[in-house]
């Protein structure tokens, strides 16, 4: 088994269904109210999207109202933690954690938790996949600074993650006019978490 591999599934699915329960419990405040249309913001008055970083968390629904779609972004959610904590590491683990962040998509639990949950599951399919070739000479230097890096841009995906609500709180307009600094920086740690965790693990079998 791939250990670091599944870290990185399992730590990334659990954030992923941790977006149902953060949207699901904004939009069950709005009550049973039917949204405008597929693109909703969590977040109901009086957060005004255009005033803030996060734009009042944004997501989609396909549930023609807003409680309804809170309720099940919150179940949804809480499935999904548990599976990626859990199970996602057993036979076709992946595949019903990418079917989990679709569904949490559909209901209410953002746009971006769930794009990272489906990418987790794509990752959770290659844990028990084998390490068997010997990397170049090349390709070995590349891997082993990688394997050095594990599991620092994991830690600081999730110090981001938590701390950008504090940064947004008090930096608010900062983060509003940084364009696609926000986004780049969850893609960009996102990828070196799952580079530096299949590193990790053809160190320790290599």
């Amino acid at each position: 088994m791939r250990k670091a591999t599944r870290i990185v599934a399992a730590l990334f699915g659990a954030f992923a269904g941790f977006g149902g329960p953060e949207h699901g419990y904004f939009e069950i405040l709005r009550g049973n109210v039917r949204p405008d249309g597929l693109m909703i913001a969590a977040m109901g008055p009086p957060c005004e999207p255009e005033k803030v970083w996060n734009l009042c968390e944004p997501a989609m629904t396909i549930i023609p109202s807003y409680l309804a779609t809170g309720i099940l972004a919150f179940v949804i959610g809480l499935i999904t933690m548990v599976w990626a904590a859990a199970f996602v590491h057993r036979k076709n683990g992946g595949l019903v954690l990418i079917l989990l962040s679709i569904a949490l998509l559909l209901v209410g639990g953002g746009l971006f938790p769930p794009v990272i949950g489906i990418v987790a599951g794509l990752v959770a399919t290659r844990i028990n996949a084998p390490l068997t070739r010997q990397p170049s000479h090349f390709y070995g230097k590349v891997l082993r600074f990688l394997a050095r890096l594990w599991p620092w841009p994991l830690v600081a995906f999730f110090v981001w993650a938590s701390g950008q609500f504090v940064i947004g709180y008090f930096f608010n307009e900062f983060l509003q006019q940084s364009g696609l600094l926000v986004p780049l920086l969850i893609i960009g740690l996102l990828v070196l978490s799952i580079l530096t965790g299949y590193a990790r693990d053809v160190h320790d079998v290599v």
